[in-house]
């Protein structure tokens, strides 16, 4: 009878393990040298927030650029979050939230999420997409030394957007998004990105473009690129900003007090979701975001 009941002691003992450990409620703290042994999305999503009335905005993405459309989530921002799928990562766009900065004009302009790059193959099908919506079909430039198209514009709340033609050769990039980040401070951004984040860096680029060097970082299918266009530019905290998916948001937040990098929200969790988030600011104020899911709410 003893050995019965210990076995079934030990039976509840493992199953409360494993449903705490599910749920991100770890019995040890866990230590991390960065963020992304963490990582439990093979992509990172970004954010967009935005002025314009919605559903152009909507219509831009989804109709247009051809994403598809997910359920929209009602969070209790001035606008619902609305998704949309671009390959392995997601497209989330809301409406601005105050104690934020905003600042539109050219990519050179101000630091921020300044530019968000996006891939097609079937150059024909994009462009019947703007002509059937009566937009004006873009125009586009081969990328020098590359067997690529590209194009620059605007979306409908005037934030710039590059939509990039590849051959089918290449059609892996159209699985995610390049995030083009414009920072004050090159060194201070890449050690972010590659220390604290952990992503993985590219060799450096040339940028013809914008005649500056390109430091791009990559996890999955997704990229973020910094370009550095000269200090004391204003500051773009609100317009964009980068989500990861992790499986512990509270070792995250441990590891940027330990670093002294700043929380702009700490751990929290959101009524209605089985999310934990944590807020974190890069060197020039831009928001890495790193949600927990599947997380069970108190009650």
């Amino acid at each position: 009878m003893k050995n019965v009941t210990g076995q079934c002691f030990k039976v509840i003992l493992l199953l409360f393990l494993l449903l705490t450990t599910s749920y991100g409620q770890t019995a040890m703290p866990v230590k991390i040298e960065s963020a992304k042994p963490l990582f439990v999305q093979p992509s990172m999503n970004v954010f967009r927030r935005f002025e314009a009335e919605p559903e152009v905005m909507y219509n831009f993405y989804g109709k247009v650029l051809g994403f598809q459309q997910l359920m929209t989530f009602n969070v209790g921002a001035k606008t619902d979050v609305a998704r949309f799928q671009v390959g392995d990562s997601q497209l989330k766009l809301s409406g601005i939230v105050p104690n934020r900065t905003y600042k539109r004009g050219e990519i050179k302009d101000a630091t921020g999420v300044r530019l968000l790059t996006f891939y097609f193959t079937d150059r024909h099908a994009l462009e019947e997409r703007f002509r059937s919506q009566g937009l004006p079909v873009p125009v586009f430039k081969p990328i020098a030394g590359t067997s690529r198209n590209h194009t620059f514009l605007k979306d409908p709340d005037g934030q710039w957007v590059e939509l990039v033609i590849v051959p089918d050769s290449e059609k892996a990039a159209c699985m995610g998004i390049e995030v083009g980040l414009s920072v004050s401070d090159i060194e201070k951004s890449r050690a972010f990105y590659m220390e604290f984040v952990g992503l993985e860096e590219m060799p450096p680029e040339d940028d013809p473009v914008f005649n500056v060097i390109k430091y791009s970082y990559r996890h999955g299918s997704t990229i973020i690129s910094l370009r550095c266009f000269g200090p004391g530019l204003p500051a773009d905290t609100g317009s964009g900003g980068i989500q990861y998916v992790v499986s512990n948001a509270e070792a995250v937040q441990n590891l940027a007090k330990e670093r002294s990098i700043t929380i702009d929200q700490p751990l929290s969790t959101l009524p209605g979701f089985s999310l934990i988030t944590v807020w974190i600011d890069d060197p020039d104020g831009i928001t890495n975001y790193f949600a927990q899911v599947g997380v069970a709410e108190k009650k």
